[in-house]
């Protein structure tokens, strides 16, 4: 696990520094505490580097790594689960190995098999690779966007690295707001791939590779994987057929993702995707926060998981200290998404780091097996239909609006609330329509009329285009592979990277080990979503490890009581990074708008956090890039 940064150069563009790319690694060494790797080629024509938190073959797995003869030269982040079988495959082909590390695995199948080989590796990963012989640079990303990997092509160079400040280092990258990408980072929490909020910088998507010709400056980027649909080979299995495969390909993802040299654990909140994870890891070190907000807290669920499951349990509360955190989080903020979320994923991952250096998590399982209360409301959306237009949109839905908003986080007011609004939009988008926490009508409110002409792109372009990327597949299907394609990788792992990466904690998602991926992919909707409600066949699973009861209850998520924070913790702050003197000036938000939204907040008259937190990030990360 490290953090890998890099560039390359024309023949036309001065010879490239070691120092350059050093720079760009000094400002990612929160990812890899370790050491640092470095490389440049005679030509100076392609530096990269690596920061590295070890994990696999401590004494002699330093990067870069080469193939014999050094003529291929590789970089990477992540962790390659299946190295061990194709290393025996590689040997058995001839090829010599000098490490023990997962890493090597890279420049041999590269020259078995070409760009060809990223599809061989089931793991999280972020790869660099240069071969001198075809003068030829890869970028590869894993296959469901776990590790990040940004790039921008910049006239004579391409800049590439784990995170976007460390492409900004170089002083290639000019730091051009790109407004339309604003819009929709507003109205979604995250900037959907491959944008950023920088015109010219780009998120490598999951399943991705760019291919970069040295001759000729030209690339090209090429999908890779995508995931299967499913066929006839299981059509007659029985519902207790596919509990015992999927229990099984569980067992084995989670076994295969124990690997390690150093201290191992797993994070638990108690709900039925980490429950899941953590049952399946054996003698268990686990890791859980709470609050002191009743509506919000899971841990005395996650207590009770650890305590059936026998681990050695680390928990800590969550106490009022928490919004000091803001200037901390916001530094590895560079691609902001606005989930609240980080601040207790940011908690545990610190608390973790300070027992062990890897922890499982259990991310992926809502995306795969539909675990989302979007989905019911979506399939509440169709009774709600039945009622005439004109009585829904005229008198229901205003009736609703002007209902206060509770504190707690999910009484039936605040759901009602959050469903009249989610219904009325585009039903185009489907369940995913609840999460738009600012609509096109609100963002042409909230944009000056300047920036509203900068910004033409359809709020659910993104959606809309990965609804017709997923094919012939079911409704449902089509549903959790838009999520699996833009929510899980631009907000949820970004989110987990992030954080645990704040710490220097790897963090692993056995539920997204790309054959488990492709399983999920190909059990019958009805044991995703059926008698037993959400996420059914994991329940059953889950229900059989941990006790029931943790398991049958209201899903609470993983979150924070923002819209409270912001009435007092955060006000200050909020008042500061929103006031209107400022918004005024910059002229990119209406400061009348952002003042309405912060007067019905505060008076409780409506709940903006969704859309005032999202601001005050936003107007954080610009003024710290200089944007």
């Amino acid at each position: 696990m490290c953090g890998i940064a890099g560039i390359a150069a024309a023949a036309s563009a001065p010879p490239l520094e070691m120092s350059q790319v050093r720079s760009m690694c000094g400002s990612i060494v929160h990812r890899g505490p370790d050491e640092e790797g470095l490389y440049l080629d005679d030509d100076r024509r392609v530096a990269m580097g690596m920061r590295r938190l070890a994990i696999i073959d401590l004494a002699g797995g330093q990067q870069p790594i080469f193939n014999e003869d050094r003529s291929v030269a590789t970089v990477y982040n992540g962790e390659i689960y299946n190295y061990r079988e194709l290393r025996t495959e590689l040997e058995a082909k001839g090829h010599t190995f000098r490490t023990n590390s997962d890493t090597e695995v890279i420049v041999h199948l590269w020259e078995e098999h070409g760009a060809g080989f990223v599809d061989r590796l089931n793991g999280m990963f972020a790869i660099a690779l240069h071969d001198l012989r075809t003068g030829k640079l890869l970028l590869a990303r894993d296959h469901l966007g776990i590790k990040p990997l940004y790039w921008s092509a910049t006239g004579k160079h391409l800049v590439f690295g784990s995170e976007i400040k460390a492409l900004l280092e170089t002083g290639l990258v000019e730091r051009q707001l790109d407004v339309d990408s604003v819009r929709q980072y507003l109205s979604w929490e995250y900037v959907p791939a491959p944008r950023t909020l920088l015109q010219g910088v780009y998120k490598l998507e999951a399943a991705q590779l760019l291919l970069l010709d040295l001759s000729t400056g030209e690339h090209e980027l090429r999908q890779y994987w995508n995931v299967p649909h499913a066929d006839d080979s299981t059509a007659a299995w029985s519902d207790a057929q596919w509990q015992e495969a999927v229990a099984e390909q569980l067992d084995v993802s989670v076994r295969a993702q124990l690997m390690s040299e150093v201290p191992l654990g797993g994070l638990l909140s108690g709900g039925v995707d980490s429950s899941l994870v953590a049952s399946a890891m054996g003698p268990l070190k686990a890791f859980s926060i709470g609050f002191n907000e009743a509506s919000y807290n899971e841990l005395p669920w996650a207590q009770k998981v650890g305590a059936h499951l026998g681990a050695e349990h680390h928990v800590k509360i969550i106490d009022s200290s928490v919004p000091a955190l803001f200037d901390r989080l916001m530094h590895f903020m560079d691609d902001p998404i606005a989930d609240f979320s980080i601040f207790p994923t940011f908690l545990v991952s610190e608390l973790a780091r300070e027992h062990v250096t890897v922890a499982l998590t259990g991310d992926g399982g809502d995306e795969l097996f539909a675990g989302y209360e979007t989905f019911l409301a979506q399939r509440a959306a169709r009774t709600w239909n039945l009622i005439p237009a004109a009585l829904r949109n005229k008198v229901i839905a205003p009736l609703v609006d002007a209902i206060p908003p509770t504190e707690a986080k999910k009484s039936t007011v605040n759901k009602v609330k959050r469903f009249v609004e989610g219904a009325q939009l585009d039903p185009e988008l489907s369940h995913a329509r609840w999460r738009i926490f600012v609509t096109e009508a609100q963002s042409a409110a909230l944009l000056t009329p300047e920036a509203l002409g900068r910004a033409p792109t359809d709020l659910g372009a993104h959606i809309r285009d990965l609804t017709r990327r997923a094919g012939d597949r079911s409704d449902l299907d089509r549903q959790l592979y838009v999520d699996l394609r833009s929510y899980l990788p631009d907000n949820c792992l970004t989110k987990v990277d992030r954080m645990s990466m704040a710490v220097s904690l790897e963090a692993r998602v056995p539920l997204l080990d790309k054959d488990f991926v492709s399983l999920a992919y190909r059990v019958p909707e009805h044991l995703k979503i059926g008698s037993d409600g959400l996420k059914t066949l994991l329940k059953r699973i889950a229900a059989g490890r941990v006790p029931r009861e943790c398991i049958y209850r209201q899903k609470q998520g993983f979150s924070m009581p923002m819209k409270t924070w912001l009435k007092n913790e955060y006000r200050a702050r909020m008042e500061e990074l929103l006031s209107k003197r400022r918004l005024t000036a910059e002229g990119l938000f209406n400061a009348d708008f952002v003042e309405r939204l912060k007067s019905e907040h505060l008076a409780n008259r409506a709940n903006h956090s969704h859309a005032l937190w999202a601001l005050m990030v936003f107007q954080d990360w610009r003024e710290r890039w200089s944007v």
